[in-house]
């Protein structure tokens, strides 16, 4: 069975787990190549007890998984190796105080955008849970460019002329009653391109209303 490409967790006590650095740092490893708790204790400069302590909180919350066992000596270690390539923990599990669409009264905030984009991200979760337990394809579409605006007005025009064609689209192929339809959302977004390099500061952003 191949590792998962993208692993969203949605619950706060597997959220509270992985935030944890040494297990970022043990994640990171065992990304590359199945390893026991000796051989991640070596390079992290680690005893063994204290990385397979970290390796069982990792394991119970679904983050690691057992892929064999190796005698060495006397003892029968366990291999385990990471669940996914990418980690990314839902606002679910902040509970209600994660961002929701509905609270956002102004559809042209960053605030609602974060919100929007965390519904996005929540749902989805949900979707490709129920999806993998069907075994069935979960059916989305991404689309995804860049625009260099050369004024703040071609940019407003942009976006009435996007809003128009989302408009006549969806009431060109929208049907409340048709049998055996199927309703998806459809989120479009713009935001200035980051040119700078990341971000070092732990400060966190904030939005106003």
């Amino acid at each position: 069975m191949s590792a998962l490409a993208l692993q969203i967790i949605r619950d706060p006590e597997a959220a509270s787990v992985l935030l944890e650095p040494r297990r970022q740092a043990m994640l990171r490893l065992l990304q590359n190549e199945p390893n026991t708790a000796s051989g991640l204790g070596k390079i992290l400069e680690l005893p063994r007890q204290k990385v397979n302590y970290h390796l069982h909180e990792l394991e119970r919350v679904g983050l690691v998984e057992q892929v064999e066992t190796k005698r060495k000596g006397n003892v029968l270690e366990r291999v385990v190796r990471a669940r996914a390539a990418q980690y990314l923990i839902s606002p679910e599990a902040l509970g209600a105080l994660g961002p929701d669409p509905a609270t956002r009264r102004d559809r042209f905030s960053s605030a609602y955008l974060v919100a929007a984009a965390s519904r996005i991200i929540c749902d989805v979760g949900v979707l490709t849970i129920r999806a993998t337990q069907a075994k069935k394809r979960l059916s989305t579409l991404t689309l995804e460019t860049e625009i260099r605006f050369r004024t703040a007005e071609e940019r407003a025009i942009f976006a009435d002329e996007l809003a128009n064609f989302i408009a006549t689209q969806t009431a060109k192929y929208h049907d409340e009653n048709a049998p055996g339809g199927r309703t998806f959302r459809l989120a479009a977004a713009s935001w200035p391109k980051i040119t700078k390099g990341p971000e070092t500061s732990n400060q966190p952003a904030t939005f106003e209303e």
